[in-house]
């Protein structure tokens, strides 16, 4: 893939594009929280096989092959129903559905081993319950089957405690003409990042809430792109990418400070904060004890600003983790400008800019720095395989005002951009 470009100069003016043909990057993301069927019943062209619309009430009985090692029950039923979601068959077992050699299992990380006997009906689409709401969406790009969306910062992808109105998720039912959608509230994070497609994210979800729909999540102070998948074909397909770490994901962001290394890779385990249960932490080691997941990302300063007192620094993910780029971020002490949950303060901003200004610019570093507002990170590229024409997409959105404005103060105080970027 072609690096962006992250000139900000045509930013203000700048729109949204699709490009086709990329060479993806192995970049793993999560797939999380669920939307119903389609906006439309027409299916693309592009595929020689109709995928089935709903999959309730088709049965499975079939023998594990005799020479199958050690699976996991959701993912083998997954394997053999075409099309379908590993959620939706989770649902199904959870429901009491799925039977091994005749005993009822509702574990969906229950082994299967060669010679069970597995007997498997899909349920029913529960009834949705949140409300569909005339939000205004930046739709970047519409199809039958996938929607992709420009999020702005300061809304929540779906439904939650605290949150039951004004998300992503109630814009898009409207704009899908659904009435209602069915929301799972056992989530740790109500506007978590990223979800990768591990035993964390299935064990998060109830059995009540499934639908095709959301893919990935973006925080509430994170904008930028975000896919939808319209149908649970689509949906499945775009979960097995997940899985291979075919689709490509590009953040920016602007740091408190700058890495003491031009572009590198960090890979230090992620769990949750035990002195703070509403932030995730990066520590070493971590991965052998708890609940800590492998996390690794890679990134790249694009151009130091304010004579050092901050950066702009481009990320790809490796893993999917929640919060990743800001509990990484913050370990390599950069935190990002903005993130009050993760070190990057207002306080922490003053003591960086203002010694690097002449006194007559101490105003404008105050007035700057009382503008954040939310951490300074944007999902600016998305690209995936099309799940029915199976046609290479990407989509890239320049960051929208707030994040463009401070940038441009920045770069005021003082830029210098890397040779080699």
């Amino acid at each position: 893939m072609t690096m962006l470009s992250l000139n900000s100069a045509s930013w203000g003016s700048a729109s949204c594009t699709k490009g086709l043909q990329f060479s993806p990057t192995k970049i793993p993301f999560g797939v999380f929280k669920i939307l119903r069927a389609r906006c439309s019943s027409s299916s693309s062209g592009g595929n020689n096989r109709e995928p089935i619309a709903n999959y309730a009430g088709v049965q499975l009985e079939e023998t594990v092959d005799t020479k199958a090692g050690k699976l996991r029950l959701d993912a083998w039923i997954s394997s053999r129903i075409d099309g379908i979601s590993r959620a939706r068959v989770q649902s199904s077992i959870r429901s009491g559905l799925v039977s091994i050699n005749g005993q009822v299992v509702s574990k969906v990380s229950h082994n299967v081993k060669g010679g069970d006997m597995v007997n498997c009906t899909i349920s029913e689409l529960q009834p949705l319950r949140a409300e569909a709401e005339d939000i205004p969406l930046d739709i970047v790009y519409e199809d039958d089957n996938v929607l992709v969306v420009n999020k702005p910062a300061h809304m929540v992808v779906h439904p939650a405690p605290g949150n039951a109105t004004g998300t992503l998720v109630n814009g898009i039912l409207h704009h899908c003409s659904l009435p209602t959608l069915a929301s799972s509230n056992q989530e740790a994070f109500s506007d978590a990042e990223d979800i990768s497609d591990d035993e964390e994210f299935s064990s998060s979800i109830s059995g009540a809430s499934i639908r095709p729909g959301i893919v990935h999540r973006l925080d509430k102070g994170t904008s930028g792109l975000l896919v939808v998948a319209k149908d649970e074909h689509s949906h499945a397909h775009l979960s097995e990418q997940f899985k291979l770490h075919t689709i490509e994901r590009v953040y920016i962001s602007l740091t408190s400070g700058v890495p003491s290394q031009s572009s590198g890779r960090i890979e230090v385990p992620i769990s949750r904060d035990p002195n703070n249960r509403i932030r995730m932490a990066a520590i070493p080691g971590s991965n052998k004890h708890g609940q800590a997941r492998h996390a690794a990302s890679r990134y790249k300063v694009i151009e130091i600003l304010a004579g050092g007192g901050s950066a702009l620094v481009e990320w790809r993910l490796e893993t999917g983790r929640t919060h990743q780029i800001r509990a990484h971020a913050k370990y390599m002490g950069i935190p990002l400008l903005g993130d009050e949950v993760y070190g990057g303060t207002k306080n922490m901003a003053k003591s960086l800019l203002q010694p690097r200004t002449a006194p007559g610019s101490h105003g404008k570093v105050l007035k700057l720095v009382s503008g954040l507002q939310r951490p300074c990170l944007h999902a600016v590229a998305l690209g995936f395989t099309h799940p029915h024409t199976r046609e290479k997409i990407q989509f890239s959105c320049p960051p929208p005002a707030d994040f463009a404005e401070i940038l441009s103060q920045l770069r005021e105080i003082g830029t210098e951009k890397l040779s080699s970027n």
